[in-house]
């Protein structure tokens, strides 16, 4: 098995170039048969939300659902800030799928011992 893959993200749809990079190397990564988890903090806690990430960064980018769909068929995860989530009051009930509130900690214990390829944006 190929090693893990973490993608974290801090920006959200202000920076919408930014959020497709970091969504390309996660749908790289979980297309190419590696664990990957996208660690989602600050806004870009609110891209877990059904609805919230949709639109084409640039002209001849991919769209947005079309990334969050191949990430999700790859078996792509997301950890979503917890404290980054709470603090905007958004609801977890709206959270799409593969996404969970998750912190450090379990960040942590799902790299585990061997370690993983990490990417920040």
């Amino acid at each position: 098995m190929a090693g893990k893959a973490v993608v974290s993200l801090t920006t959200g749809l202000e920076d919408p170039e930014k959020v497709m990079v970091a969504f390309l190397v996660a749908v790289g990564a979980a297309e190419s048969g590696r664990p990957t988890l996208l660690f989602l903090t600050k806004e870009a806690v609110r891209l877990a939300l059904g609805g919230v990430a949709v639109g084409v960064a640039c002209d001849g980018c991919p769209s947005l659902p079309d990334l969050l769909q191949r990430y999700e068929a790859a078996g792509g995860r997301y950890y979503v800030c917890p404290i980054c989530f709470n603090t905007k009051k958004l609801n977890a009930a709206a959270l799409i799928a593969g996404a969970e509130l998750q912190g450090t900690v379990p960040l942590w214990q799902w790299i585990g011992d061997e370690g993983a390829t990490t990417f920040s944006y």
